[in-house]
């Protein structure tokens, strides 16, 4: 009997754990979508996918702790925390939050997975006071007057630079800025490991040129022209040391798909030319965004169009 009042307790605690783990939810057209939860899996070496189905989170470990990155919605945050536990790993275990970019959908969790664990939180500058203010700036292609979505605000964010290392133990993540999609755009890099074979990994940021209202990245209308560092941002991507590559929106590249298909002898992640083809779809989306804006004709290689986040 003590036995089990003792068990009892300890789930009601744990449940109450738990529950601090969420903050407000985000309702969205696309959020249902996003957040249906996937089993988590493990890409390569220490790298592990523990996010949703629309929205990517990844842990690298070590044996002296973890780094995630991202943390998705606020309602995808009790999502992330058990498929951490489920791969047989600790949300307290991670020291380290990193962003790739501010937007709800991405950093929307955050300030809960940070509580839960005790990490520090690390973004570039541009994007430190939106996480810790809970919204967009007014700098952002995506800002909305109204109405204002608001989350929960990360108590404390460090704040990291253009080429700047991040290290827990034995990993080392590099930061490059790639300002575009929001001002304050990240993509990181890292290398995992299986025994001997060592594999250049990207978590690539998003390049998609979306914009709310009359926002031109041509700076027209009162906005700064921001299409050059744009390009640049996109010919960086195309340009990284990238064996792997993990988009902030999986669908992007298939990352699920992909891992599903695996077999013992072929690993349809790795890909040499993914970067490449990521930014290439960048480039001409962005393109054909710059000609309209611009009012000449689109490059007839500018193919797509943009999609929200």
């Amino acid at each position: 009997m003590l036995a089990t009042v003792a068990t009892m307790a300890a789930g009601t605690v744990q449940a109450k754990k738990l529950a601090t783990v969420q903050d407000k939810p985000v309702n969205c057209d696309n959020c249902k979508e996003w957040n249906a939860p996937v089993k988590p899996f493990n890409v390569f070496g220490n790298t592990w996918y523990v996010g949703t189905a629309g929205l990517s989170a990844v842990l690298v470990t070590s044996p002296q702790g973890h780094i995630l990155l991202d943390g998705a919605l606020p309602q995808s945050a009790p999502l992330i925390v058990a498929n951490i536990k489920a791969l047989g790993f600790r949300i307290e275990d991670v020291k380290v939050i990193l962003n790739s970019h501010a937007h709800w959908d991405h950093a929307g969790g955050i300030a809960a997975l940070q509580r839960a664990s005790g990490a520090t939180v690390m973004a570039s500058a541009a994007a430190g006071p939106v996480l810790q203010s809970g919204t967009n700036g007014k700098d952002d292609p995506q800002y909305q007057a109204d109405p204002v979505v608001h989350v929960a605000k990360v108590a404390k964010v460090k704040v990291v630079g253009e080429g700047e290392t991040v290290k827990v133990g034995p990993l080392t993540l590099t930061a490059h800025m790639t300002p575009g999609h929001t001002p304050g755009g990240t993509t990181w890099t890292w290398t995992s490991c299986e025994g001997q074979r060592c594999l250049d990994v990207v978590y690539a940021d998003s390049l998609n040129p979306y914009s709310s209202g009359d926002f031109t990245y041509t700076g027209k209308g009162g906005t700064p022209d921001i299409s050059a560092s744009f390009e640049a941002s996109i010919a960086k991507v195309a340009a990284l040391p990238c064996d792997i590559i993990i988009p902030v929106h999986p669908g992007t590249t298939d990352v699920l798909g992909k891992a599903a298909r695996r077999s013992g002898t072929d690993n349809p992640l790795i890909d040499a030319s993914a970067c490449r083809a990521y930014a290439a779809e960048a480039g001409g989306l962005l393109a054909k965004r710059l000609a309209k804006e611009r009012g000449v004709a689109l490059p007839a290689e500018a193919k797509g169009a943009a999609h929200a986040h």
